[in-house]
C-alpha cells in the first residue's frame, strides 16, 4: 500500500511512516540514514497480539512503546531479540549478516513496564541462547501501555538499510498476528480492524516539537546579542530535558539536568550533543572532529563486528518547532584519513566551496535556506549521535554526566569548529589525497 506523493513502503498496521529526510515524512529530527515507521492501536481486552517478522538487512532495528507525551516506555534493540528456533540473529557479534534464515517473533503487552527504559549500552559478548540478563528479555515481550482512551503506540525503527536494499532492509515490515479472546486468530490485514489502526493520534501538542507559541515567545527576547542563540566560537550542548533545551534559547539554564527521556519520540540509544550555528558569523561553518569505530555494514558486510559503538552521525536541522532535518552524514559517509579524523563543511548551497566534496576528503552538509524555517534565515541546528556506545568506549556521549564537562569527556572526539567564507575554504583547504 502506497500513499500518493509519498515514497516507502506502509501497511495498515504501520501506517504512519516512513520517516527520514526528504522525500519522507520530515518531522521529530529524523536521522537521513534512518527510517521510522510507527503503529497506533488498541489490543482488544483478553486479547494477545505479536508481531512475525525478520531481521533487516541494516546496521540496526529496534522497537520502542511511547505514551501520550512522546516518552518512552519500553524499548527493545536488535541484540535483544531472540530469533525463531532454528534461526539466527544477525546483529549480535560475530553472525553471519547474510544468513536466510533471520526470522523472529515479539509480544506486545499492554501493561506498564517493569522499569521506565534507561538509555541503551552495547553488551560486550552476543547473547547466548537463554542467557538471562538485566537487558535480555526472554520471551521476547515489549510492553506497551494504554493511554488516552486505551491507545498504544510503537515505534519501529531501521538504522542504514544495507545498499541494494530498500527502506525495509529487503525483508518488508513486521506483520501482526492478532488472538483473541475466544481464541480466533487474525493475520496481517485482517487484524488490522480489531486493533482499530486507523484511530487519530491522541497526543499532547508538544509530543513532536515545542509548540510555535513557547517557540516565538524563547525567540523573540530583547536585546539579544548578534547570532543568539549561537555563539562564536559555538557551544555544544549535551541533550538534556525540555526545560534545557529552553533555557538555550532564554540563558535561564538550571545548574544540573537530567538526560532526555520525553518529547520528540526519542530512541533511547542514542544520546545527542548540538548547537547552534549562524549565518551571521560566517556563511561557511568548519567542523573538525574524529569519528568512533563503527560496525561497516552499508555494503553487506558478512560479519557483524564489536566496534567502540554501534552508529554515529552529525545532522543540520532547523528549528525545534518544525523539527525538520535539512540533512546527515553518518560514520560511513564521512571522508576520514587513517587516524579516523574528518573535516565536514555546513553552508547553504550557494555557498558551497567547489572542494567541499568527498573526492577532496571533505563532507558538506545543507542550511536550509529559510534558515530555522519559521522567522530567522540564519539560524540552524547541528547535532552529533552517538548509539549504543561499548562500556569499553570511554569518549562517547553517553559518558557526559555533567554540564560544560562535554569537551573534556569526549576528547578529540569532540568537534573543533569555526566560521570561514567560501573562497577563504577554497584557497586554505585543498583536496587532499591522503583522505579516503
Amino acid at each position: 500500500m502506497n500513499i500518493s506523493g509519498i515514497p516507502g513502503p506502509r501497511t495498515c498496521f504501520w501506517s504512519r511512516g516512513p520517516v527520514s529526510a526528504d522525500p519522507y515524512m520530515n518531522i521529530a529530527y529524523p536521522d537521513a540514514g534512518v527510517f521510522y515507521w510507527s503503529a497506533v492501536f488498541t489490543i482488544p481486552e483478553g486479547a494477545t497480539l505479536k508481531l512475525e517478522g525478520e531481521f533487516p538487512h541494516s546496521r540496526y532495528m529496534s522497537f520502542i512503546s511511547y505514551d501520550g507525551r512522546g516518552i518512552p516506555q519500553e524499548s527493545m534493540a536488535d541484540y535483544l531479540i531472540n530469533a525463531n528456533e532454528g534461526h539466527a540473529n544477525p546483529f549480535l557479534e560475530g553472525a553471519d549478516r547474510t544468513n536466510p534464515k533471520r526470522s523472529y517473533i515479539v509480544k506486545f503487552k499492554n501493561e506498564a513496564a517493569p522499569s521506565l527504559q534507561s538509555e541503551g549500552v552495547k553488551l560486550l559478548k552476543p547473547i547466548l541462547e537463554n542467557q538471562i540478563n538485566n537487558r535480555t528479555r526472554v520471551d521476547n515481550t515489549l510492553h506497551a501501555p494504554s493511554y488516552g482512551l486505551k491507545q498504544q503506540s510503537v515505534l519501529y525503527r531501521i538504522y542504514v538499510p544495507d545498499e541494494d536494499t530498500d527502506e525495509t532492509g529487503g525483508v518488508g515490515l513486521p506483520s501482526p498476528v492478532l488472538t483473541l479472546k475466544n481464541g480466533t486468530i487474525y493475520r496481517g490485514a485482517d487484524a488490522c480492524s480489531f486493533l482499530k489502526t486507523r484511530q487519530p493520534l491522541q497526543i499532547k501538542p508538544d509530543a513532536i516539537g515545542i509548540t510555535l507559541e513557547k517557540y516565538y515567545e524563547i525567540t523573540s527576547i530583547p536585546d539579544r546579542p548578534m547570532g543568539h542563540p549561537a555563539t562564536n566560537p559555538p557551544t555544544w550542548y549535551l541533550q538534556y530535558d525540555r526545560k534545557f533545551l529552553i533555557g538555550m534559547y532564554t540563558g535561564e539554564m538550571p545548574n544540573k539536568a537530567r538526560k532526555s527521556t520525553g518529547g520528540f519520540y526519542p530512541n533511547v540509544d542514542n544520546n545527542y550533543i548540538r548547537t547552534f550555528i549562524n549565518r551571521k558569523f560566517g556563511k561557511v561553518f568548519v567542523l573538525r572532529g574524529k569519528i568512533p569505530q563503527t560496525p561497516k555494514t552499508l555494503k553487506g558486510n558478512k560479519i557483524m563486528t564489536q566496534e567502540e559503538m554501534v552508529y554515529w552521525s552529525l545532522c543540520s536541522v532547523q528549528g525545534f518547532a518544525n523539527t525538520r532535518v535539512n540533512g546527515c552524514l553518518f560514520d560511513e559517509q564521512v571522508p576520514i584519513n587513517k587516524n579516523g579524523e574528518f573535516m565536514i563543511v555546513v553552508s547553504r548551497e550557494a555557498d558551497r566551496p567547489r572542494n567541499a566534496r568527498t573526492e577532496c576528503g571533505f563532507g558538506w552538509l545543507p542550511i536550509a535556506d529559510e534558515g530555522d524555517g519559521l522567522e530567522d534565515e540564519n539560524i540552524g541546528v547541528l547535532q552529533i549521535r552517538n548509539m549504543l556506545a561499548s562500556p569499553n568506549f570511554p569518549y562517547a556521549i553517553q559518558n557526559i554526566k555533567e554540564i560544560g564537562t562535554e569537551a573534556k569527556v569526549m576528547g578529540d572526539y569532540f568537534p573543533k569548529s569555526f566560521y570561514t567564507s567560501k573562497e577563504a575554504f577554497e584557497v586554505f583547504f585543498p583536496c587532499y589525497p591522503e583522505f579516503e
